[in-house]
This record gives C-alpha cells, structure tokens and sequence, in this order.
C-alpha cells in the first residue's frame, strides 16, 4: 500500500456523504473529473477499489466500507480539534497528568487537586490511579507530571524524583453509631475484641496500625481487608467494622457515610506525598496542588526531601 493522502480521502468521504461526484464537486468547488481522478489515485493507493458504478450512481465496495468508518472518525476527530481551538482562544489547555497510588484515600486526592482546576492557566487535569511502582515508571518516562502516594519514594524504585511532603495526619478510627454504643470502656481500650476493617497491604500505615495495636495489646477481630478504599468505607457504613482514616477527613467521611469518630491515635500519623522529577517545583497546577495541601488540607509546612 503506497502512503495515504488525507487530500484524496477526504473528496471520497464528500462524494460518499453528498450521495456522489457531482454533488461533492459543488461542495468542494472543483470539477467532477478533478475529483474523479482524485479517487483513482486513492483506490491505487488502498491497492483495491473503494466505489463501483451502480446504474448511474455509485455504491461502496467492502473496503470502501471500511474505509468509510475510519474516514468517519478521522474527520469527525479533525471537526473536535477545531472546536477544541475556537473554545480555547488564548492556547490550549496545558495537560497536568498526575497518578494517583491506589492507596491515597480519594477524598484527599480530590481536595489536592481541586484547585488545579483553577489554577492562572487553562488546564485539562488527567488523572491516573495504581500501584505506586507502575506510577513511578510513567513519571520517570515523563507520561505523569505529579504522582500522589501515601509514602516517600522507595528506596528499590530506579527513578531519579524527589519526594514532596504535603503533610501529615493523625488517625481516627470511625465506626457506626450503633457499633459505638456496643463497644465497652473508653478508648482505646473498647477496640478490645471489636470487629476490624484493614486497609490492604500495600497502604503504608497499615503495618504502623497494627504495631499499635500491639503495643496496646488489643486484640481485634479482622472480618475483612480491602485494597479499595471506598469498598472498606462502604463496609464501615453497613457496620462490618470500625476503620482508621485520617483525622483531616473524619468529619467529611463522618458525614457521607453516617458515621461516627470513636477516637483519635495522635501518636500515629499518616504521610501524604507528591513525586516529581522536579526538585523545584514550576508547573503552575502542581503548585497549587502543593499549596492546598501545605496551607488549607493539613494547614502545617511541609519540607523538600531528596529522593
């Protein structure tokens, strides 16, 4: 097959659509035979003829058929990038792609990045969520400008980046109000024995939660692990089991998810991150991603450490 012309594709997408030679002719304000030998040399570039003479009209081939399809879609795509350009008159949108680590609880996520939608430049935020080593090896590849986890980066990771802190939280553990009154004694000591919701395995405060735990020497009954953060808050909504979240977000989760706070483990903090291969940070939407966090969501200065 010889290299396409997107000329020659476009006059058989009119002649098809305008129902043939002499209506597309009127639209393309070119003669028939012009157009005519246009198609020619375009069936001598598919290798097969796309139009057969029917009567005195023409009808597709199957290839034309399916060259019709992506045609479709071409033009239908090249029609979207003009909309995209009159909509956007002073430049496009500049693209902010941040990952997202699968244990990042969303509403923080939300609450970073809600004001990179507002941000001095139009912005088109793409987010991507997953484990944090898939995330890293997009950033290093520069797929990703930010990625958002729950740790620093680790120290087996090949990526040359710098953690960002954004902040930190201590962590309150919820439950229902009907699960609340079942519990006996004052906390901590009324998660003796109580049912348990664990975040997965990959979320880095769980191995500090149940160092806690053992060192308070309080047996609690697991009934289920999730690696889905709004699955486990769903199960704590049903009353399966109380569940630590950060402090930060207690009265928001509280809230949506009829809730209560049982009590609050000051002693034990939960991190939250931003990844770059920037040490100094530049991207107009990052910033304000880093100065949600710094002075609003955790209200405290968080510091730039090497990677």
């Amino acid at each position: 097959m010889n290299h396409l012309n997107y000329k020659h594709l476009h006059y058989f997408w009119m002649v098809v659509k305008h129902g043939g030679v002499l209506r597309a002719s009127e639209q393309l304000h070119l003669t028939p035979q012009a157009i005519s030998g246009q198609l020619r040399l375009l069936d001598e570039a598919m290798g097969t003829p796309l139009l057969r003479k029917r009567g005195r009209g023409l009808e597709l081939t199957d290839a034309g058929r399916l060259v019709l399809s992506y045609a479709d879609e071409i033009f239908h795509l090249g029609r979207e990038l003009q909309d995209v350009l009159r909509n956007y008159p002073g430049g496009l949108p500049q693209q902010f792609r941040v990952g997202v680590g699968d244990m990042v609880p969303k509403t923080i996520a939300f609450h970073l990045l809600q004001p990179a939608m507002s941000a001095d430049l139009p912005v088109r935020l793409i987010c991507r969520e997953g484990g944090l080593m898939a995330l890293l090896a997009d950033l290093a590849i520069h797929q990703l400008d930010l990625v958002i986890a729950d740790r620093p980066l680790p120290p087996e990771a090949n990526v040359r980046a710098f953690n960002h802190l954004l902040g930190e939280s201590a962590i309150s553990i919820l439950a229902t109000a009907d699960l609340c009154r079942s519990l006996t004694g004052s906390f901590p000591d009324c998660l003796q024995d109580a049912p348990w919701l664990l975040p997965g395995q990959d979320a880095a405060i769980r191995p500090r939660l149940l160092a806690w735990l053992e060192r308070r020497r309080l047996r609690v009954r697991v009934v289920a692990e999730f690696d889905d953060g709004a699955l486990l808050k769903a199960f704590g909504k049903a009353g399966m089991g109380c569940f630590a979240a950060p402090s930060v977000l207690a009265a928001t989760i509280c809230e949506e998810y009829q809730l209560q706070e049982l009590g609050r483990i000051d002693e034990l903090t939960e991190q939250f991150y931003a990844i770059s291969v920037e040490r100094q940070l530049r991207h107009p939407a990052v910033l304000a991603v880093t100065n949600q966090a710094r002075n609003t969501l955790f209200g405290q200065a968080a510091h730039t450490e090497r990677g």
